[in-house]
């Protein structure tokens, strides 16, 4: 058998953090693991830097070398003639584009010429970031360019992925065959999570949490996380709980404007802001914390995509509660594996976070059945071998021979 090569069109990857790095890293881990060779090129969005190839933490990437103020265009010339010079080092069987649609349309570019099929991972629309990151509001012309962007990129491509149920149905919406779409969900690796630690004495004690009731959140601090809500909630629980706490663990464009919120709604010390913590270490925090909180906006983002956090939550056996969004209902088994809140609703979250403060006796039983659930249908073993009948389809697809390379039973 011949190891199948994969090149890997990436938006950015470590040593920055962030739910798209993690992500990228568990695919290729899971993917070394089943004998595939895997190769990574990251685009102008990885940031300034003149160097080809970088190690981060064991892993090597090409990079591109961005252009001091290039364009959206000229970003997208350098990631071809980059993608075209890794592809004649790396003689790649396929290319594997992942979000944004600025990687997709290189690759397919590249990709047509050198006759190389091309598969197109959308883990968010192009059009509905742009949204969120409040550079264009929906039904914009740039939102209706990005928008048909997007969809030219998914029709051109030999096959498409994506990362939930949601984001499967907007992209079948647009006309795309729904045999050529694929899930290859958001998981967890249950092993490199601690279940049932006990909280680090020390650390609570240096963030001033002794004998405190802890809510927190850990994560990035964008507007679409609802975070403000969550401190809404606090200020009004707190004649009921004056031993309450918020542990906010993270940062982001949020984080001047939530210091501000907690001041003016007189929590001042009763919030209290980590700033950004290494990956390795976030465990520690969340363990001093009684009741995480995801109380993401309903925005058509949230509605459509699963985010990563409520599984690590579920892999250590925390308590959480969830806005209702569609992107949580996918996960979330309400009352199971965690709880559900009606979304934007400030009050629907205080009666959700008193009711499972003052169901201690059922704690144990939803923290085993979150693990479980994880452990059981959310591993990235099982989500990474998908990828397997994906990669046939798209050879096959393009007249290639499949017959002599390691793709895993059909």
């Amino acid at each position: 058998m011949t190891a199948l090569r994969v090149l890997h069109v990436l938006d950015h990857s470590i040593p920055l953090h962030s739910g798209y790095s993690f992500r990228t890293l568990s695919i290729l881990r899971e993917q070394r693991k089943l004998g595939w060779q895997t190769f990574q090129l990251t685009t102008p969005k990885q940031g300034p830097g003149s160097a080809l190839i970088e190690s981060a933490d064991g892993w090597t990437f090409h990079r591109t070398p961005s252009g001091e103020g290039a364009g959206l265009v000229a970003q997208m010339k350098l990631s071809a003639r980059r993608l075209d010079e890794v592809i004649s080092e790396v003689q790649p069987d396929l290319i594997h584009a992942h979000s944004p649609v600025l990687n997709a349309l290189p690759s397919l570019w590249v990709g047509r010429r050198r006759r190389l099929p091309v598969v197109y991972e959308m883990r968010a629309s192009w059009e509905d970031a742009a949204v969120d990151h409040g550079t264009t509001t929906e039904g914009s012309l740039r939102y209706r360019v990005s928008r048909g962007l997007e969809s030219l990129a998914l029709h051109w491509a030999d096959q498409v992925t994506t990362i939930c149920e949601g984001l499967r149905g907007d992209i079948a919406a647009r006309g795309v065959s729904p045999d050529k779409i694929t899930v290859i969900p958001n998981a967890v690796d249950a092993t490199t999570f601690s279940f049932g630690v006990p909280p680090d004495e020390s650390l609570r004690q240096r963030l001033g949490l002794q004998g405190a009731t802890v809510l927190g959140f850990a994560g990035s601090f964008y507007g679409y996380e609802g975070i403000g809500l969550l401190l809404d909630a606090a200020q009004r629980m707190l004649p009921r709980h004056p031993e309450l706490r918020v542990l906010l663990v993270g940062g982001g464009p949020q984080d001047e404007a939530l210091k501000v919120q907690a001041a003016a709604l007189g929590l001042g010390g009763r919030v209290i802001f980590t700033g950004r913590v290494p990956h390795a270490e976030v465990q520690r925090y969340y363990e001093l914390i009684d009741v995480l909180a995801y109380p993401r906006l309903p925005i058509r983002l949230t509605e459509l995509v699963t985010p990563l956090k409520p599984l690590e939550a579920m892999a250590q056996g925390r308590l959480f509660v969830a806005s209702d969004v569609g992107g949580h209902r996918e996960l979330v088994r309400d009352g199971q594996t965690g709880y559900l809140f009606k979304a934007g609703d400030v009050g629907a979250l205080v009666s959700k976070l008193e009711e499972v403060l003052a169901q201690k006796a059922q704690w144990q039983r939803i923290r085993e059945q979150a693990r479980r659930f994880v452990e059981v249908e959310r591993t990235w073993s099982g989500s990474v071998a998908r990828y397997g009948e994906v990669y046939r389809r798209a050879l096959t697809g393009k007249g290639r021979s499949v017959a002599a390379l390691n793709l895993g039973s059909p």
